[in-house]
């Protein structure tokens, strides 16, 4: 048997082994190698998902510089023109997908807070630009005051007729300005400017319509059954407040048209209701007409259009701040219908005929025969009764008094069974009764023009001071003041 050297042996030992070993290499260089596969392939996606990523981020940042430019180009503009005139929209996002989002909640808060700083700025410039119309038209008015004043002092200096009509066209465009001037004061806060004392309502009215231009188209009817008055502080309000409405009404109707006023009494008021056969109002302008009677909030001259109309915002003003209402809507003429209402308690009051005569130039009231005829008064008020030294006729029945307004008359009239008290009335005379009762005159002559120059200085003096030396009521006759 022949044996293997072991030398040989050696070798083929250190052979087995070495080939062992680099097995063992091949199999631990190939997991490597899968490995390191494995970590290339992993890369290689994330380095996917980062360029993806990246492309999204690229995109949005486009997107949020374009909502950006579309904050900026578009949307603050139409912020600011719907802040001037409600009805512009105000346009949104330009891509949907920030709905929501905090790039949609911080483009919102921008506009908030340009929203408060244009209208706390618009307030100061509207506050100081009022200021200064306050001031200017307070000065303004109290020029034309002094200038109305000497212009009736001239027409009682001098008797040419001919320059007592002049004074009287300056004195009448005089008032014109004085009235523009005082709606547009009492717009910008201005007191009214003007003191009086209790008037006649029919008296206001009538006082309220020889403002305008076009006066002699303004038909009064008195429905009032009492002789109704408005109290001082608020003569001169509601007269402004009829002026502006009537104004309306003249100038949106044809110069050929009428426009009929006419005076209600209610149990706890009274009412001027005026209308017209004019061009009418569209929904959205008695819309907007009855938001300046009504609104609570503070007025911007911006408000008032271009040109400003400053009627119904002075009406506005008083409204709110004396207590009457005022109501616009369409008329039944096709025209509009505006309605003043004047509460009994506390701005209407009575007066007594008999020592505070009613102008010969209003309108009689058309008073029936009916003896149950509230009377508005406030509450505590007592009603006068008129003195009528003249009259034999027996007394009508007294009103019935309203809930909360009682009201006192002669005690001499007052019923035996304890009943209601009866006011006396003077009986309405005719045309007819008072020439009847006139005594004879020579037929008339032409006068001479001193003679002219010398009637007319006196009937300046008013027909008030001439009235109450007489003790009489004017002839006047309800048919001739009646109106359709």
């Amino acid at each position: 048997m022949t044996s293997i050297p072991e030398a040989l042996l050696w070798c083929l030992s250190a052979g087995t082994a070495a080939a062992v070993g680099l097995a063992a290499l091949s199999i631990r260089a190939s997991g490597q190698r899968k490995a390191l596969r494995g970590r290339l392939t992993a890369a290689e996606e994330q380095n996917s998902a980062t360029l993806h990523s990246n492309t999204e981020l690229s995109a949005r940042l486009r997107a949020t510089e374009a909502e950006i430019r579309h904050l900026a180009g578009t949307r603050l503009p139409d912020l600011t023109l719907a802040l001037a005139h409600p009805h512009v929209p105000v346009r949104g996002l330009m891509d949907a997908r920030f709905t929501g989002s905090e790039t949609d909640q911080a483009l919102n808060a921008v506009l908030e807070q340009v929203s408060e700083a244009i209208t706390k700025e618009r307030a100061r410039v509207d506050a100081a630009a009022q200021s200064t119309l306050r001031g200017a038209t307070t000065t303004i008015q109290a020029l034309l005051y002094r200038l109305q004043t000497a212009l009736q002092e001239m027409q009682h200096r001098y008797d040419d007729p001919n320059v007592a009509q002049d004074l009287l066209n300056a004195d009448f465009l005089n008032e014109q300005a004085l009235r523009r001037i005082q709606a547009t004061g009492v717009v910008c806060g201005a007191w009214p400017g003007l003191t009086r004392e209790d008037s006649y309502l029919a008296e206001l009215v009538v006082g309220a319509a020889s403002r305008l231009r076009g006066y002699e188209r303004v038909q009064v009817s008195n429905q009032l059954r009492d002789p109704v008055a408005v109290v001082a502080r608020a003569v001169e309000p509601i007269a402004i407040t009829v002026t502006e409405l009537l104004a309306n009404a003249l100038h949106h109707s044809h110069r050929e048209l009428p426009v009929t006023v006419t005076l209600q009494q209610g149990n706890r008021g009274a009412s001027v209701i005026i209308d017209d056969y004019g061009v009418g109002m569209h929904e959205d302008e008695v819309k907007a007409a009855m938001e300046l009677l009504a609104s609570d909030t503070d007025l911007l001259l911006t408000q008032l259009g271009d040109p400003p109309r400053s009627g119904f915002a002075a009406a506005g003003q008083l409204v709110r701040q004396y207590g009457f209402g005022v109501h616009i809507e369409s008329s039944p003429y096709g025209g509009v219908r505006a309605v003043v209402y004047i509460p009994g308690d506390p701005l209407l009051t009575l007066l007594d005929e008999s020592t505070q005569p009613m102008s010969v130039m209003a309108p009689l009231p058309h008073r029936s025969g009916a003896s149950d005829r509230p009377a508005v008064l406030p509450t505590g008020a007592t009603a006068p009764v008129p003195h009528t030294p003249t009259s034999h006729t027996p007394a009508p029945a007294a009103p019935e008094q309203a809930s909360g307004m009682p009201a006192q008359s002669d005690p001499a009239a007052a019923p035996a069974d304890g009943g209601l008290p009866r006011r006396r009335r003077r009986t309405p005379v005719t045309e007819q009764e008072q020439e009847q009762s006139l005594p004879r005159t020579d037929p008339v002559r032409e006068r001479s023009p001193e003679e002219a120059a010398s009637r007319w200085a006196a009937l300046q003096q008013g027909t008030e001071s001439g009235r109450a030396a007489a003790h009489t009521e004017p002839p006047r006759s309800p048919e001739g003041n009646a109106q359709p």
